[in-house]
Formats: C-alpha cells, structure tokens, sequence
C-alpha cells in the first residue's frame, strides 16, 4: 500500500464521512510538557474513525458483490460503521453480534439499518454465523480491522491531521485490532515530516506490546480492561505495517486510563470513550520521550455508555 493508495482512498470516501476538528489544550499542554493536537474522531459519523475503512471497503467492491451485501462480526464500533457506510451506499450489511452485546448498541445497528444477526458470545460462533451468510446470500465478508482497504480507510484521519499540522514528530492511536494504529502508521510515512507512529495499549490486553517482541501475532488470556474497543488482536494484513512503521508500543494501567479520559472530558469538553484515553495515557506516562515534541493523537471515537461512566 503506497502513498498513492491513501490518496485514492481519501478523496473516495470524502463524500461519505467528516473531515473531523483538532483541539488543544493549553492545560494538558502543560501538564504533558509537549504540544498535543487531538484528532477528534468522536465527531466522527457514528461516532468514531472506523467509518472511514467501512466506507472505503464497501466502495472498492464490484457491482454484483454490492448487491449481495457485506457481512461481519462485531459487538462495537465497526458494527455500525458498517451498517451506516452501506446504508449511505444504497447495500445490505449483515451484521452478527454476540446476543449478551448491550441492547443500546443492537439498536443503533438497527438504525443505521444494519440486518441483526444475534449468535453466541464466542468468536467460533461469530465466524460460523458469518461464514453462513456468506454461503446463504453471497455475501461479502469485511473484517473490521484485518482487511487492506479498512486499514487505508483508518489512514485517511492522521492523512487530514497532517494536512493541518505538517510537522508532528510523533501521532499516537490506541492499539486494538491494529485497523488504526497500521493505516495511521502508513500516513505518517507517506505524509508526514519524520513523524513516528506509537501506539497505546492496556496492560491488561498487551498483545501488541508483545507482539512486536516476539515476532509473532500473540494473544490474550484476560480481557479485563476498562477500554473494551481494545480487546480485539492484530492480523496477518495490519501486523507486517505495524512492525515495519510503529516506533513503539507503550502500556498503561486502568488507573492511568481512566485519569486520562477525565481529563479529556473536562478540559477538551468532549465525550470521549476509554479506548481513546489509552493515547493520552501513554504519552503522560513516557513524559520523557515525549518532552517539548509536537505530538498528535487520534481521539479514536466517542461511543460510551453514559450510565456507566467510571468517574
């Protein structure tokens, strides 16, 4: 995937999502010791960056593949990205959610006019009701963050941010499924001025952290972490991008992910999710790297649950 590529892709999707606002803040500035630049994809259409690679990725289809509709799996974001990007597109997304995802986000699927498909909560079962649809509608299968035009898509947000701010020396994504932290990592090469790419993780799934130790895609044990976006593992598409063109990956305690996300919420005025918080997070835990440096962050998007709020 070249510069080009990401070219392509931005002016494709450009009719179909927000060229989303930066924000700053002097106070956190401050208190970081660096310039951050907020990249705020909570503003982005439904919510979140993720609408960028749907969008991209239905539109790469051929006509007889559009009309067959898409198909994946997933209990968060990438469920209604998809559901709003093919209902923008004029095709069927099939979507399949685990039946314990919370009801609020089976409604939004439903009103971006995604078709539910419930199943059990276990990725076997996720993968075998997809594969059925596949074979039942001729579906197209769309992974929310291992597929090379989703991750291209999720470029297109630092590509803007650097449009803005050509002289960042780092961006910063949370790291989950690695759509973001690849396609943000190929723009900074492509467009950015030596901008290094870093990614923040919980340690509570630091599978990418130890990924890029080992060489090879690892796992998770425990998912018990407050950034539930993050829960997700890298693939055989992002991972090559992401040990070629991301500097390093930088842990953070719940504790420091909760801090950090209230503090976005009071001092940018903006609902943000925990999975965003990890960024920052990482940043004021390596202050030193990071010192007097122009830094930009994705705010990867702003999709939580008000009831449950963890301050």
């Amino acid at each position: 995937m070249d510069k080009q590529h990401l070219i392509d892709c931005h002016e494709r999707i450009k009719p179909f999502i927000h060229n989303t606002p930066v924000l700053t803040s002097r106070l956190i500035n401050e208190m970081a010791g660096a310039h951050l630049f907020f990249k705020c994809e909570n503003f982005q259409r439904m919510g979140a960056f993720k609408m960028r690679g749907a969008a991209n990725s239905i539109m790469q289809l051929s006509d007889e593949q559009k009309q067959n509709g898409v198909v994946t799996h997933s209990s968060g974001n990438f469920a209604q990205a998809l559901s709003l990007s093919a209902q923008s597109l004029g095709v069927t997304a099939y979507i399949v959610m685990p039946d314990s995802a919370p009801q609020v986000k089976k409604e939004a699927v439903k009103g971006y006019g995604g078709v539910l498909v419930e199943c059990e909560s276990t990725l076997e079962a996720r993968e075998r009701t997809s594969q059925e649809i596949v074979e039942k509608h001729g579906a197209t299968f769309i992974h929310p963050s291992n597929d090379d035009h989703v991750i291209l898509g999720q470029g297109t947000a630092c590509k803007e941010l650097l449009e803005l701010h050509p002289n960042l020396d780092y961006v910063v994504t949370p790291v989950g499924g690695g759509g973001l932290i690849a396609g943000t990592a190929l723009a900074a090469h492509y467009f950015g001025n030596k901008c290094k790419t870093v990614g923040g993780e919980p340690f509570e799934v630091d599978d990418a952290y130890r990924s890029l130790q080992s060489g090879q895609i690892e796992t998770n044990s425990s998912t018990n972490t407050i950034a539930d976006g993050l829960k997700t593992q890298l693939g055989d598409r992002n991972f090559p991008i992401i040990q070629k063109h991301v500097e390093e990956i930088i842990r953070v305690t719940e504790d420091e992910i909760i801090q950090s996300m209230r503090l976005l919420w009071e001092r940018l005025k903006i609902v943000c999710e925990p999975s965003c918080a990890v960024a920052l997070a990482a940043v004021f835990r390596e202050k030193e790297k990071f010192k007097a440096q122009e830094i930009g962050i994705i705010i990867s998007g702003g999709n939580v649950d008000l009831s449950r709020l963890p301050f």
